[in-house]
């Protein structure tokens, strides 16, 4: 059974930084593309980074770029996202995802709330 458990999530100030982990259990992480998303209500969900099996990395969300990175530890079967200078507008819920190298399946995790206010 894959579990995918999200953490780091918190209230922070403008300006402020973050770092969100996943952990990955149940599939072989090393051969599994990861990627953040984040959702407000009301809005669909938003891919904001993305990592291949191999390590290439891809900040998506624009308004992401230059602030965010992602980066993976396959020894411990864990996806990061390092998030800097803050914005209100980067106010979430963070979710991370799991596609399988080997099936192709998609898993997600549970969500972790990152809000950026003063």
């Amino acid at each position: 059974q894959v579990q995918l458990v999200e953490s780091g999530g918190a209230l922070v100030q403008p300006g402020g930084s973050l770092r969100l982990s996943c952990a990955a259990s149940g599939l072989t992480f090393s051969r599994a593309a990861m990627s953040w998303y984040r959702q407000v209500p009301g809005k669909e969900r938003e891919l904001v980074a993305s990592i291949t099996s191999g390590g290439r990395n891809t900040i998506d969300a624009d308004s992401a770029k230059g602030r965010f990175t992602i980066s993976r530890d396959n020894a411990k079967n864990t996806v990061y996202l390092d998030m800097n200078s803050l914005k209100p507008e980067d106010t979430a819920v963070y979710y991370c995802k799991a596609r399988s190298g080997y099936t192709e399946n998609e898993y997600w995790g549970q969500g972790t709330q990152v809000t950026v206010s003063s």
